[in-house]
């Protein structure tokens, strides 16, 4: 099976409310082979959690409805599923980690190194 058609068989949740970058990230991450959910609300993406079955979620901090924070302790009460914290504040890298995020990403970011740790938590 080719590198593409294992990442068909994975989808990635994108939890980011600054549109530009949720659409940018999403192209990115379909061209790499993923299947993308996404939402802009930090409270809907439990549900989709739930609904959907992610393989990783990529979160960003400062979400509307529920922060990032609060939406990786409520998932940390009944996952493990990996999750990438992104924040613009590089300062949150410690307390993300603190909560159970698997890694921490600074913004601005390439999209390039948000696939490579996809790839790293994944084990592709």
């Amino acid at each position: 099976m080719s590198e593409k058609n294992r990442r068909d068989s994975k989808t990635v949740l994108l939890v980011e409310d600054e549109p530009r970058i949720l659409r940018f990230m999403s192209i990115s991450l379909r061209a790499s082979g993923y299947n993308v959910v996404s939402t802009m609300r930090g409270d809907h993406a439990i549900d989709l959690v739930k609904a959907e079955k992610p393989d990783v979620i990529i979160l960003d901090v400062f979400l509307p409805g529920m922060d990032g924070f609060g939406v990786l302790r409520e998932l940390r009460t009944f996952s493990r599923l990996p999750v990438i914290v992104v924040s613009a504040r590089d300062s949150l890298g410690p307390e993300a980690l603190a909560l159970g995020a698997n890694e921490f990403i600074a913004k601005p970011f390439k999209p390039d190194d948000v696939i490579k740790r996809i790839c790293a938590i994944l084990r592709e």
